[in-house]
C-alpha cells in the first residue's frame, strides 16, 4: 500500500483517511509552510517531587505504542488526496535540559527562551511523529515538561486524556497492562464516514448565517 502514497516510508502499520476536521487542519497548516503554524499546541506541565526522566521517556514511548495514531504523519496519494500514514516504529523526540545550576532570574529567562523556541518550531507534517517532549530540570525536585504536538493529532479533550495516560504509564514504568484496552482509532473514522455530511453542512450554514467574516485565530 506504500506504493500509492508519495514518499511513504517502509514498514507502515496503517494508512488511514483524514477525519473531516483533519482535512481542514491539514489544508490550513500546509498552505504556507514558511509561516508560524498556529496549530502547534504546547503544554507546559510543572512537576514537583522526585522525577526519573528515563522512566518518563519510556512512558512517552509506551503512550505512542498504545495509540498508534499518535505516531502519524500526513502525506498525499498520487491523486493529491492527503492520508494519514502510521509507521510500525518511530523514535519519540525527547530532549533533557538541566537548568538547576542557574540562579533564578537566568533560569527563568532560559526557560522562556526554550519554551518560545519550541512553540515556534514547525512540524514537518510528512515526518512522524508530530509530537515532541522536552524535560527541563529546574531544581532537584522541580521540573517542567514541555509537551508539544500538532493539532492534527490531538484536540483539547484527547490531550487531557493523553496526559493522564502518560503519568499512569510513568507510574507503571511503561507497562501496557496499567491501562484498559484502547478502542482503535479506525473505529472513530468509520463512525465519522457514516455520518450525513450534507445534513451537517446545512446545520452549520444555518448556525453561522449572518456572520460577516471568518474568525481570526492569530494576529494578522
Amino acid at each position: 500500500m506504500e506504493d500509492h502514497v508519495t514518499g511513504a516510508p517502509q514498514g507502515l502499520q496503517d494508512i488511514l483517511p483524514l477525519s473531516p476536521l483533519q482535512q481542514g487542519l491539514y489544508f490550513l497548516s500546509s498552505y504556507d509552510d514558511s509561516a508560524l503554524d498556529v496549530y502547534n499546541v504546547q503544554l507546559g506541565l510543572d512537576l514537583t517531587g522526585p522525577l526519573d526522566p528515563g522512566r518518563l521517556r519510556r512512558a512517552a514511548e509506551a503512550l505512542l505504542t498504545r495509540h498508534p495514531n499518535l505516531k502519524a504523519a500526513f502525506r498525499t496519494r498520487r491523486n493529491g488526496d492527503p492520508v494519514t500514514v502510521i509507521p510500525h516504529t518511530v523514535a519519540v523526540p525527547w530532549q533533557d535540559t538541566d537548568l538547576s545550576g542557574l540562579d533564578a532570574p537566568e533560569r527563568d529567562r532560559r526557560v522562556r527562551r526554550l519554551t518560545d523556541a519550541d512553540r515556534h518550531t514547525r512540524f514537518d507534517l510528512a515526518r512522524p511523529p508530530l509530537v515532541r517532549f522536552h524535560a527541563i530540570r529546574l531544581a532537584p525536585e522541580r521540573h517542567r515538561l514541555l509537551l508539544t504536538h500538532h493539532h492534527l493529532l490531538l484536540d483539547g479533550w484527547s490531550t487531557a486524556r493523553a496526559v493522564q495516560e502518560l503519568f499512569a504509564l510513568y507510574a507503571a514504568d511503561g507497562a501496557p497492562t496499567a491501562l484498559p484496552d484502547v478502542r482503535p482509532y479506525r473505529d472513530y473514522l468509520a463512525w465519522a464516514a457514516a455520518q450525513d455530511g450534507e445534513a451537517d453542512e446545512r446545520a452549520w450554514r444555518e448556525a453561522l448565517a449572518g456572520l460577516d467574516g471568518p474568525t481570526v485565530i492569530a494576529p494578522r
